[in-house]
């Protein structure tokens, strides 16, 4: 029996690139349909997320995600967890990867793959909303793909978006978010927003819309005109329309259909912009699926180091 590899952050994210994670995630959806289980527990605020995955070819994921939101009052991480990844041949356990380490490379490669086919290519004004944790990774990533954009971004407490800016050189706080969303190309919202911090009426013809914070039933971060104005795009359908608010709630008030929704990754020839003056909007669900071909693709890298 093979002993399991186990893969620290820093050692493992050094051999990581952010368009090779795309490439990875996309080269995923080429494989039979994952299976996939998702189960939440909740106590408040706090949320217990269980989340599996098989894909034949692939291997077996399992991820274990807590969210306690109150942690970061304490500048402790808001998401813990673990993840252990399964041999498809036998069963067996392959590696245990850095909770974390998943979790970035993950949430903003999903972000990163869906604007590398529904952004245009020459964006060169990003809008970051929120300065989490998220956000850091955000500003790595996109600026892999969009190396000539400049960022600006926004925070309900401006120092925090103060903070993460000077940490950067092409980055910079934006006091009033309506005015920074209506100059940008694409516009990234991180935060953990239960009603709707971004207003579609801002929007400016061809720009690219990724909302990644909502993760329960109860979460919003754009309001009912973004989803009206864009065409609307997800990672997972399995995933996104009926448990997440951003799309499950205003289906359910009519405002739109589950059938508005243009595509999902397993269906990447429709997955494209149409033209230059649309607005797409993506919604990051990140199912445990994508946890599992990110988590091959780092155990890939770790054992060709």
């Amino acid at each position: 029996m093979t002993t399991p590899v186990m893969i620290p952050f820093a050692e493992g994210e050094a051999q990581l690139n952010w368009l090779g994670v795309t490439d990875a995630i996309a080269a995923g959806h080429d494989l039979p349909k994952a299976k996939i289980a998702d189960s939440f527990l909740y106590r408040g605020k706090d949320t217990l997320l269980n989340r599996a995955a098989w894909i034949d070819g692939l291997g077996l994921a399992v991820k274990s995600a807590t969210i306690f939101p109150g942690n970061g009052a304490k500048g402790d991480p808001v998401v813990n967890g673990g993840v252990s990844l399964y041999s498809d041949g036998d069963g067996t356990l392959s590696a245990i990867i850095d909770f974390h380490l998943v979790t970035k490379w993950k949430t903003a490669g999903d972000s990163l793959l869906a604007a590398r086919r529904l952004a245009r290519p020459d964006s060169k004004t990003i809008v970051i909303v929120g300065a989490g944790t998220v956000a850091t990774s955000l500003i790595d990533a996109y600026s892999a793909a969009f190396p000539q954009a400049s960022f600006l971004i926004w925070n309900r407490t401006i120092e925090k978006a103060q903070a993460l800016a000077e940490r950067f050189g092409h980055v910079t706080a934006a006091p009033d978010l309506a005015e920074a969303v209506a100059q940008a190309d694409i516009v990234s919202c991180a935060t953990m927003s239960t009603t709707p911090v971004l207003r579609g009426d801002w929007l400016r013809p061809g720009t690219h819309l990724d909302l990644i914070g909502a993760y329960r039933a109860d979460m919003r971060e754009a309001d009912d005109v973004a989803l009206t104005r864009s065409r609307v795009f997800v990672d997972s359908l399995d995933t996104t329309v009926g448990h997440i608010g951003e799309l499950k709630e205003p289906i359910a008030r009519g405002v739109i259909a589950a059938s508005d929704i243009v595509a999902e990754y397993y269906d990447f020839t429709a997955f494209k912009r149409q033209s230059e003056d649309e607005i797409t909007l993506f919604k990051n669900g990140g199912g445990a699926h994508l946890d599992l071909m990110v988590s091959r693709y780092i155990l890939d890298r770790w054992q060709a180091r």
